[in-house]
């Protein structure tokens, strides 16, 4: 059979793309090995942000003294929360069938890989179909990276995969990598009560996120009980009385703990092997599939995009390279622009960047102004509860342009857009301060700091000189 566009992957960035082609006239197959939704939907940004919430309200239930309320005989069942979290997950796949089906999509699940330049081996449970398309789009995903250490196959090494797939709570667990996937697991399950330990190489947690974000992120992580270790390796994991024993080194000192569950969570890799890329052509790397602005590959009429290309893992960011793709395979020219790709990071409290770090400006001889506002000057965020955390923008020094917008508290994955939309349509910040935000609310942190650019904070104590 033959079709306009195919899409190989039924993730954020794949599905996106088939409704979009399909909205253009194309006549559309998507093609995913698994279930609809990819890694996003089914072993990341949904389940785990249901996990999340789980956890907020019971740490709400534990500290409900403090808003006046008691409660007796609380707890929790692992089983129940997990439960939860497989049931919104199959709500959103579901929905996710009900827009393939009302765009007139053609939906096959089974195993791509490209026979031609626009021909689809598709291996299915009943044998292999082939189907042909005039312009292929790419949008594999990735999977997490093994955990390259003596030992990191044994059964007590996991990965976010498998631990999603838990329905109990270990008593302790190490976490092997301090990114946004290991951090965001080690607040989850420290909150249910595991005793956590966070292992990372680097000398600091969440790298490429601005440096004072950070500091004061991993004050609060360590105050909720995470125990976090820096400049650290693990130099083997051996079997252990309670599930494994890991072997630590600081270049100086070696240690050994003792843990029920280790997860491996160093990172991701483009999902490449299979897909027949070499057979066609298609340059690649191990970091990912090569692609110009217009998300097309080295081969005519294919194009990648999310994760496979290695720009960007996050799911956002993949659905908009899906609009780019099937615009430019139905006859557009478009081209992506990653300038303001917003990063959040769902921890309690949250983390949401976007634009310059203070470091990176620096580092590209940019001649800028900081402004910082705190969440504890913010009338919302005292009546919340929720007054750990800062506002801090980027400007640039004669523009006020807008350069970076980096946000640590309640709902800051929410708050950044004020900072996206100022980044991508290059906004002074005046533009900011001089709207009318809502009073009470968490907005005004961001007004009050873009107001601090030019020294007009209004709710903050004047320091005497």
């Amino acid at each position: 059979m033959s079709y306009d566009v195919a899409v190989i992957g039924g993730g954020p960035g794949g599905y996106v793309a088939a409704i979009r082609a399909a909205q253009l006239g194309a006549k559309v197959l998507l093609i995913e090995k698994d279930q609809l939704g990819g890694v996003c939907l089914n072993r990341g940004c949904i389940p785990t942000k249901t996990l999340l919430k789980s956890a907020e309200k019971w740490r709400d239930l534990q500290h409900c003294n403090e808003f006046g309320l008691t409660a007796d005989n609380i707890g929790f069942d692992f089983k129940l929360v997990t439960k939860r979290m497989n049931q919104v997950v199959e709500q959103m796949q579901k929905g996710i069938g009900q827009l393939i089906k009302s765009n007139g999509i053609d939906y096959k699940v089974g195993r791509a890989s490209l026979a031609a330049r626009n021909q689809i081996n598709v291996n299915t449970n009943s044998g292999t179909e082939q189907y042909s398309a005039r312009k292929i789009i790419l949008a594999t995903g990735s999977v997490p990276m093994g955990l390259p250490v003596p030992g990191g196959e044994l059964p007590a090494v996991i990965n976010s995969d498998q631990l999603l797939a838990m329905n109990q709570v270990p008593g302790n667990m190490v976490v092997i990598g301090a990114g946004a996937v290991g951090i965001e697991f080690a607040a989850i399950f420290q909150s249910f009560g595991c005793n956590i330990t966070v292992i990372e190489m680097l000398p600091n947690i969440l790298p490429n996120i601005d440096n004072e974000i950070v500091k004061r992120m991993a004050l609060l992580l360590r105050k909720q009980g995470i125990n976090m270790l820096t400049n650290t390796r693990v130099t083997g994991i051996k079997p252990g009385n309670r599930g494994a024993i890991v072997e630590i080194s600081n270049g100086t000192t070696t240690q050994q703990i003792e843990t029920e569950k280790v997860l491996a969570s160093i990172g991701r890799i483009p999902v490449v092997s299979g897909l027949g890329l070499d057979e066609v052509g298609i340059e690649y790397t191990s970091k990912g599939i090569k692609v110009n602005a217009k998300m097309e590959t080295t081969v005519e009429g294919v194009y990648a995009i999310g994760d496979v290309t290695g720009e960007f893992m996050w799911a956002h960011a993949a659905s908009a390279a899906g609009m780019i793709a099937a615009e430019n395979a139905c006859g557009q020219n478009v081209t992506v622009d990653y300038k303001a790709v917003p990063g959040c990071i769902y921890t309690t409290p949250e983390v949401a960047m976007v634009g310059l770090t203070e470091q990176e400006a620096l580092a590209q001889g940019k001649e800028f102004k900081v402004s910082k506002f705190n969440f504890a000057a913010n009338s919302k965020a005292v009546s919340m509860g929720e007054t750990d955390g800062m506002v801090k923008i980027i400007a640039d020094r004669i523009t006020d342009e807008v350069l970076g917008m980096h946000i640590l508290g309640a709902h800051a994955s929410d708050l950044i857009m004020e900072g996206v939309l100022a980044i991508q349509n290059k906004l002074p910040v005046k533009a900011i301060a001089h709207t009318i935000h809502p009073h009470p609310s968490l907005s005004e942190t961001i007004m009050e700091c873009a107001h601090g650019i030019n020294g007009a904070i209004v709710h903050q104590v004047k320091r005497k000189a």
